[in-house]
């Protein structure tokens, strides 16, 4: 009896070791996670449709840039590329998660990514060509934004791939130049589709700036329209600033703003 207690209490000793060290370990991966986290920016990607340069202030993409920059310069970074830029901003993502700058990307670096993509027109295919090549990394992509999505070199961009948390999609029918109608996730398991939401500028239309492009505003002009709509754009913002607002002031903010409604 007393040999089969020795081994009872032996075997209780090595279970015991066993979880402790792996409540260690998990703990340790948390901290790892939390570290990742609080370390990382959260990095925000626009693309520009067309050719239009990453530093045009005329476009509302390269606007809300400029405004996230200035608000959340401590917390978040915020740039425009032209989508034939899309190699150019897959090393920017590489270079601002590489927190020990030793060159390669850790797991612990790779968890902590937060990344917001949004794009109009070819810059919204960009959007998930580049989201695909982050994928191949296992780098997770926070939230993408297409508004009205025109596919270039063969970019489907129906198609939100697995690493995208959560995905959105904003687009008109009605032009020559008509954005994608509806957005799918490749696993519905790891990808919420947000909405296909469809805008009508026959019923409501917006006005866009003189110095806009001549052709687009007389050949295609509710594809330049819901790039001008201020009200697509709000929600944008509104959508990307919820990932950047600490979770009480959204709260709080939230309240209030129902406070007022009602």
């Amino acid at each position: 009896m007393r040999v089969a207690a020795s081994g009872l209490v032996l075997t209780l000793v090595v279970v015991g070791a066993a979880f402790a060290a792996s409540e260690r370990k998990s703990a340790n991966a948390e901290r790892e996670r939390s570290t990742a986290s609080a370390s990382s920016p959260v990095i925000i990607l626009g693309f520009l449709g067309g050719h239009v340069r990453h530093d045009n202030m005329l476009h509302t993409e390269v606007q809300l840039a400029a405004r996230l920059r200035a608000e959340f310069s401590a917390s978040a970074y915020a740039e425009v590329f032209e989508n034939r830029r899309e190699s150019e901003a897959y090393t920017q993502v590489l270079r601002l998660l590489d927190a020990d700058q030793d060159g390669e990307l850790s797991e612990t670096e790779k968890r902590g990514a937060r990344i917001i993509l949004y794009g109009h027109s070819w810059g919204a295919a960009a959007v998930i060509a580049l989201a695909r090549q982050l994928e191949k990394d296992s780098i997770p992509v926070l939230l993408t934004i297409q508004v009205d999505s025109i596919t270039r070199h063969r970019v489907d961009d129906a198609l939100v791939p697995a690493n995208v948390s959560e995905a959105i999609n904003f687009y008109q029918p009605d032009s020559v130049l008509h954005g994608r109608p509806e957005i799918r996730a490749v696993d519905s398991q790891h990808t919420k589709i947000l909405g296909n939401f469809r805008f009508d500028y026959k019923a409501s239309p917006v006005s866009c700036s003189d110095g806009y492009p001549w052709l687009v505003r007389h050949f295609a002009k509710p594809h330049a329209e819901i790039e001008c709509d201020p009200s697509v754009w709000k929600r944008v913002e509104a959508l990307i600033r919820s990932k950047l607002v600490p979770a009480p002031e959204a709260a709080q903010a939230l309240a209030t703003s129902s406070a007022k409604t009602n």
